[in-house]
């Protein structure tokens, strides 16, 4: 009897140890990590969120638009939000093991619905001539239809070696650029994207179309602002092979925003000198006599020819440097156009809290004569 009873304790015991064991392969509950999201901020005040995280079952977004605000819940981590009003607002996104265990972040969104895109396209400005004695118009983009024409342009996408060699904050996206009323109109955002956050286009002709010599007239609205940088610039066809500054650079116009520097534009070369970087920065640039480069439209041209660059802003010149001199060899060659916005980098410098967002440059037509 005690030998039957010593048998069935013993069972026992290892039943239990064995029902121990099998709990124990139960797999904890993990906390998610890696939580990365991208917003993208529409001109109607819509946004849209794209969360990433590891071990996340379900995620939890959150607008900012009200303190009793209802969460949306995404199990794929994607969500999107109208706001109603303008103003910065916090989104922070969680993502949940539960309801109760989570990691999160957040960011701030600048919504502007004060008016819709085409209230930003200026009604007045000047308008430059359609000839000039001696040339002929040989190329011109008067953004017609109701998309970028591609026969002419390409998207440079993402935010270049060490922020496009100059340290700038954007991300270059395709969506930036729209077609409105018969304009190009280039958008710089405050939106996270990809490590950005900021975002903006830059488009360029390489490849489709180059011009060497000749008169180019930009007609176009400014953007402004402390940080942003607008520029219409030109790079030598063989940039892919030689780089810069080897490939020459020809900045028609550049404007550096912030307050008291809305209202002025700079026109500079720069090439290589026996394998150092040369330029004609440090010109006083053209300043209008009052109000912004943003208020109505103004006309950004150079000429071009064998022996000077000269700069113009509604037809008045600003600015000449004489490219006879061997080593500015490099201004005797075939070039592609350049537009964007940047945001911050090392010449303007960083947006602050006076800086408004969205911003826009508005080009209304592109030409070249020869």
């Amino acid at each position: 009897m005690n030998k039957l009873m010593s048998s069935i304790c013993f069972y026992l015991v290892v039943s239990i140890l064995f029902s121990c064991k099998e709990n124990d392969d139960t797999d904890p509950l993990l906390l998610p990590s890696g939580l990365e999201f991208n917003v993208v901020v529409l001109d109607d005040g819509k946004v849209n969120v794209e969360a990433i995280a590891q071990n996340a079952n379900f995620f939890t977004i959150y607008f900012g638009e009200s303190t009793n605000e209802t969460p949306v819940k995404s199990n794929d981590g994607k969500a999107s939000y109208t706001y109603t009003s303008s103003g910065d607002f916090i989104i922070r996104v969680q993502a949940n093991a539960t309801t109760s265990l989570f990691v999160e972040k957040e960011t701030t969104v600048a919504i502007d619905l004060t008016q819709p895109i085409e209230g930003f396209i200026p009604a007045s400005g000047y308008t430059s001539p359609t000839s000039y004695p001696g040339l002929t118009l040989v190329w011109e983009d008067n953004f017609s239809g109701t998309a970028l024409n591609t026969s002419n342009w390409s998207y440079e996408i993402g935010r270049g070696s060490n922020g496009w060699g100059n340290n700038e904050l954007q991300f270059y996206r395709q969506e930036n650029t729209s077609i409105v009323d018969g304009h190009l109109v280039i958008t710089a955002k405050k939106e996270n994207f990809n490590g950005a956050e900021y975002t903006s286009s830059r488009l360029i002709t390489r490849d489709k179309k180059s011009f060497q010599y000749g008169r180019v007239d930009i007609r176009a609205a400014l953007p402004k602002g402390q940080g942003i940088w607008p520029a219409f610039w030109m790079l030598g066809n063989n940039f892919p092979t030689v780089g810069w500054p080897k490939c020459g650079e020809i900045d028609i116009m550049e404007m550096v925003g912030g307050a008291g520097k809305d209202n002025t534009v700079y026109g500079t070369l720069h090439w290589d000198n026996n394998g150092s970087h040369a330029c004609t920065c440090g010109d006083d640039g053209y300043t209008i006599a009052s109000g912004s480069l943003a208020n109505e439209f103004h006309v950004y041209s150079i000429v071009w020819n064998a022996n000077k660059i000269t700069w113009y802003v509604n037809n008045i010149m600003h600015h000449e440097i004489d490219i006879t001199p061997a080593e500015l060899s490099e201004f005797d060659a075939p070039f592609f156009l350049i537009f964007n916005i940047a945001v911050g980098g090392n010449w303007p410098g960083n947006p602050n809290a006076t800086t408004q967002f969205p911003q826009r440059l508005i080009v209304d037509y592109v030409r070249v004569f020869q």
